[in-house]
């Protein structure tokens, strides 16, 4: 995927996650299966990883090579990445601290959604900024996946929003289209 395209599909899969969510009525969006978490949560957890890497993003590439290296080994495909995060699911892996969504209320449905589109559109602006070339060799610490190009924070970011979208409908019962 080129950066453009990338992008794109980052605001395109967030804005139908915002749109989920705004979409329920009060009673689906609090509704909590037995340890699992409300929509209202998903999309607070999913807010805080689009914030994290967009304020990751906002330092210049010199000093995130700095922090965090380079690499010159090819990035890998988004299906590559998917398969590789669904095996640390798989494996157990849960939130970590700072991921681990707040208690949300029924009025927080209309705030939420647009907190997400403000920090994807920074996040999209910021990561636009790059090169093709920056995005395959600077890297980015993921909690469960280690070290990952920007371009796989990226994909992990695209594909994570769908994953909880999913998480969301079929907490209601409902299947993902």
């Amino acid at each position: 995927m080129t950066t453009p395209q990338l992008l794109e599909a980052l605001t395109a899969a967030h804005e139908d996650f915002a749109g989920t969510v705004e979409a329920l009525g009060a009673p689906d969006f609090l509704l909590k299966p037995p340890g699992k978490w409300n929509a209202g949560q998903h999309l607070d957890h999913i807010i805080r990883g689009v914030s994290r890497v967009g304020g990751a993003l906002m330092l210049p590439g010199m000093v995130q090579g700095l922090l965090f290296g380079r690499t010159d080994a090819p990035a890998g495909s988004y299906e590559e990445l998917v398969s590789r995060y669904q095996q640390v699911l798989a494996g157990g892996f849960k939130a970590t601290e700072g991921f681990v969504p707040d208690e949300v209320g029924a009025d927080q449905q209309r705030e939420l959604p647009e907190k997400l589109r403000a920090e994807v559109a920074r996040l999209v602006r910021r990561a636009a900024g790059y090169s093709e070339q920056q995005l395959d060799t600077l890297l980015l610490p993921h909690p469960a996946l280690g070290k990952l190009t920007l371009r796989q924070m990226l994909y992990f970011t695209l594909y994570h929003v769908r994953h909880h979208q999913r998480l969301v409908l079929e907490g209601l019962g409902r299947a993902a289209s």
